[in-house]
C-alpha cells in the first residue's frame, strides 16, 4: 500500500478546513490544521454560495447541515434610491438550479465555519488555535513550519490557506505580493427580524439591492426561519494612511454608531415607500456596525513554492461583488485534492499545476467582480438616473438581467470536471 502521506494547513477559515475535509475523504494524507486565532474567527457577515459552491458542500456532506442553517430564498428585487422597483426576479438562480440541481444560499460566516468544524471533529482531524506561523523550511524529504510559541511540525506539504493577508504567503511564497485597496468599503451588520414591524420584515424576502448615488444597499434573510437579516451598504471610502484595516473593526461606542447611522439616512435623503421605510427600520434597530474595507490580491502573484500551495484568497483574494469568494476557496480545495491524489504526481508538480489550470476561470471571475464593483461607486443626479434606466431596460427584456445573467455562467462550472 502507498505510504500516507501528511499536510499541515494553516487557516481554520472554510479554505483551510474544507480542503481538509476534501483531503480526508479522498486521498491517503493526513492533515493538521493550525489556525492563528484563539478560538473560531467571529469575523465577517453573511456570506452568499451559489451553485457550484453548494454542490461541493454537498460533496463534502455539511449541505443538509447547513440547510437548517441558512437561507435559500433565491427571489431577487432592485430597487431605486427614491424607493421604486427597477425590476424583480422570483428565481434570479433558476438556470444554475436546472442546470446543477442547487440554488443559493445565504448563511452567516459563523454557521458556515461551525458546521466545517464539526465535520472535521468528526472526521478526526486535529485543529490547534493560537498558532502563529513566524517560518517555514522546505528540505528535500518534508516541508516544516515553526511557530511564534516555539513549536514546529512538519509534513509532506503545506496549504496556506490563511486569507488576503497570508502569513505563509508573505513568510515565504511571495513575500513581494501585497493586498490592494479596491476604494470601496461596507458597512453591514445582522438584526433580529422581531426588531421591525412585521410588515417591513415582509419586504425582506430573498435578495433585495437598493442603488444609491452613494453606494448600493444589500440585505436579505441569513437564516432558515429567517429570524435574522443581513444588511450591508458598500460605498466610496478613502482609508487614511497608515490606517489599520486588516480586517475591518466594529463600531460599537453610541456616539461613533450614531454617525454611521446618521451618514446612511443622510444617503436615503427625503426619499419615501414603504421599502425606504424597511431600510430605516434596519438601520435604527442596529446597535453594532462593522467596517469592512475592501482589500483584493494583485492579479499575476505567485501561488506555490515547492512543497507549498497558497488556497482561497491567500491565492487569489478578489472583490465580493461577484458573489464567488467561498466557491473559488472549495474549488481550489477539490482540485488539489485530485492533483494529489495520483500518487505518481510529485508533490511540487501538484502545487504548480493547481495555478495553470485555475488561473484562467480565477482572473475571469476576478475581473467581474472588479467590474461589479463600479455599481457601488458615487454618481451624480444625472448619472444615477442614466445607470438606472439601463438597467430597468435590461430587466424588461428577456435577455437582459434574467437566464443566465447575476453570475450563473460562472455557478454551473464543476471543478471535478476538469481535465488534469
Amino acid at each position: 500500500m502507498t505510504q500516507s502521506r501528511k499536510a499541515i494547513i494553516i487557516g481554520a477559515g472554510p479554505a483551510g478546513l474544507s480542503a481538509a475535509l476534501r483531503l480526508h475523504q479522498t486521498t491517503n494524507i493526513k492533515c493538521t490544521i493550525y489556525e492563528l486565532r484563539p478560538e473560531p474567527t467571529t469575523l465577517g457577515g453573511a456570506v452568499g454560495i451559489p451553485s457550484n459552491g453548494l454542490r461541493l458542500l454537498d460533496r463534502l456532506g455539511v449541505y443538509e447541515s447547513l440547510l437548517q442553517r441558512g437561507s435559500s430564498q433565491s427571489d431577487f428585487a432592485l430597487h431605486s434610491g427614491s424607493g421604486g422597483i427597477l425590476g424583480q426576479i422570483d428565481d434570479f438562480v433558476s438556470h444554475s438550479r436546472a442546470e446543477t440541481g442547487y440554488g443559493y444560499m445565504r448563511v452567516k460566516r459563523t454557521d458556515l465555519v461551525d458546521v466545517l468544524l464539526q465535520a472535521i471533529n468528526e472526521a478526526g482531524i486535529p485543529v490547534y488555535f493560537g498558532k502563529r506561523i513566524i517560518g517555514v523550511e522546505d528540505g528535500s524529504e518534508d516541508i516544516s513550519v515553526v511557530f511564534a510559541d516555539g513549536t514546529t511540525d512538519s509534513g509532506d506539504i503545506l496549504l496556506g490557506c490563511d486569507g488576503i493577508h497570508s502569513a505563509v504567503r508573505n513568510i515565504y511564497v511571495d513575500p513581494d505580493q501585497k493586498p490592494e485597496y479596491s476604494g470601496l468599503s461596507v458597512l453591514f451588520s445582522s438584526i433580529p427580524a422581531s426588531m421591525i414591524p412585521a410588515a417591513s420584515a415582509a419586504h425582506i424576502k430573498g435578495l433585495t439591492a437598493t442603488m444609491t448615488g452613494e453606494g448600493m444597499f444589500l440585505s436579505a434573510p441569513c437564516t432558515a426561519d429567517k429570524d435574522e437579516f443581513f444588511w450591508a451598504f458598500s460605498r466610496e471610502v478613502a482609508i487614511p494612511d497608515g490606517n489599520d484595516s486588516r480586517d475591518g473593526w466594529e463600531v460599537q461606542l453610541r456616539q461613533e454608531v450614531k454617525g454611521f447611522k446618521d451618514t446612511l439616512h443622510d444617503v436615503l435623503g427625503g426619499a419615501k415607500g414603504e421599502w425606504i421605510d424597511t431600510l430605516r427600520y434596519m438601520i435604527d434597530q442596529t446597535d453594532t456596525i462593522k467596517f469592512y474595507p475592501v482589500y483584493r490580491l494583485p492579479l499575476g502573484g505567485r501561488w506555490s513554492r515547492g512543497r507549498c500551495v497558497l488556497i482561497g484568497d491567500a491565492a487569489h483574494a478578489m472583490q465580493p461583488h461577484a458573489g464567488q469568494g467561498v466557491s473559488m476557496a472549495l474549488e481550489d480545495g477539490f482540485l488539489i485534492s485530485r492533483l494529489l491524489g495520483d500518487s505518481s504526481r510529485s508533490i511540487e508538480d501538484a502545487c504548480e499545476l493547481l495555478h495553470r489550470i485555475r488561473k484562467p476561470r480565477v482572473e475571469e471571475v476576478y475581473r467581474t467582480a472588479a467590474e461589479n464593483g463600479e455599481a457601488r461607486k458615487k454618481t451624480g443626479p444625472w448619472g444615477q438616473w442614466l445607470k438606472e434606466n439601463i438597467i430597468w431596460a435590461r430587466f424588461s427584456i428577456p435577455w437582459g438581467l434574467g437566464g443566465k445573467m447575476f453570475g450563473q455562467t460562472y455557478a454551473v462550472y464543476d471543478i471535478d470536471e476538469e481535465r488534469i
